[in-house]
């Protein structure tokens, strides 16, 4: 399967690729799958919370620990070479992971599971007998190291695992991540999920469950590994090449950082994305359509405000103090 925009990177050592984009991978990917379950975190709160600790305020414990899940997920995959293979342990290590302080029984973390599920609006009814489940998961996980392309074998375990529901609870997450293991193994870019409708995912998977049919799966893994890939090779591309977004807000940006610091507001994304949507400020400069990616990059100017660089928003030292006093 090839797709335009992929990155490949074949002599380098696996897991090459998604170390060099991992910081901004742990947000993207955290953020969307989680939110592909009705996590409520914005991508703004989810970087808050990834980098500076900070929860979202009015969220539930629950929506926090699956993001924190998440990220801890991802890790362990680019950073072990050794787990970036279709295995049980690979699998139910990523289970215990993601399903961590998640499920009613601690035991269910990681292991197989050993009662009855159903699926939320479906009829579908998966495999219950614990032999059978282990038996088909153990032949999944081998059939999926028979297929030679990487992203066969990611669409593969985005389709099966989820039809399986080998585990008590957390099986879509799983298989997310899981689809991951090929694209980083084989230094493709990753396959973060961002843009996906929630709507469409479902509908795909429901799909799959009701008709055995898997087009429109397969459309929206093609639709989201293209957004992938075109985001990430942009990323890596960005080091020598100017950021054109940013050059075209670059005064926006500069005033936007300047209020922020002049305001004495402490560093939070409630003040961010306040400030974007003041209408007596950006109302003119800046297009709806262009306000979330504006308000993502003026946080990471803020994230990045140091006494190395704040002379260059306008602020005088005094200004730079008093606000750092208050973080």
């Amino acid at each position: 399967m090839s797709i335009a925009g992929s990155v490949h990177e074949e002599r380098q050592p696996a897991g090459t690729y998604a170390r060099h984009i991992i910081d901004r991978l742990l947000i993207d990917l955290s953020w969307a799958s989680s939110h592909l379950e009705g996590n409520t975190y914005t991508l703004l709160d989810t970087r808050m919370l990834l980098e500076r600790g900070q929860e979202a305020a009015g969220k539930d414990a629950e929506e926090t620990q699956m993001i924190l899940n998440h990220k801890r997920a991802i890790e362990l995959l680019v950073q072990n070479e050794d787990l970036l293979t279709f295995n049980r342990m690979t699998f139910s290590n990523l289970h215990a992971v993601l399903s961590q302080n998640l499920l009613a029984d601690m035991k269910d973390e990681g292991r197989l599971r050993r009662q009855s599920v159903g699926i939320t609006g479906s009829t579908y009814t998966p495999l219950s007998l614990p032999q059978q489940i282990e038996e088909i998961f153990e032949l999944l996980l081998a059939k999926a190291n028979l297929i030679p392309d990487a992203f066969e074998q990611a669409f593969f375990i985005l389709v099966h695992l989820p039809y399986l529901q080998p585990f008590a609870d957390v099986n879509k997450r799983v298989s997310r991540l899981g689809a991951n293991i090929s694209l980083i193994k084989s230094n493709y870019c990753p396959l973060s999920f961002l843009d996906v409708s929630r709507d469409l995912y479902v509908q795909g998977l429901l799909a799959v469950y009701e008709f055995n049919r898997i087009e429109l799966l397969r459309d929206v893994f093609v639709h989201a590994y293209e957004r992938s890939a075109a985001r990430y090779k942009y990323l890596k591309d960005a080091v020598v090449e100017p950021d054109g977004f940013r050059m075209k807000y670059r005064t926006l940006l500069t005033e936007g950082v300047s209020r922020l610091v002049k305001d004495g507001n402490v560093l939070q994304v409630s003040s961010v994305q306040r400030l974007v949507n003041d209408q007596t400020i950006f109302a003119e400069g800046i297009p709806l359509q262009d306000k979330q990616p504006f308000a993502e990059l003026l946080l990471e100017e803020m994230l990045n405000l140091f006494e190395g660089n704040y002379m260059r928003y306008g602020l005088r030292p005094s200004e730079f103090d008093f606000w750092k006093r208050n973080q």
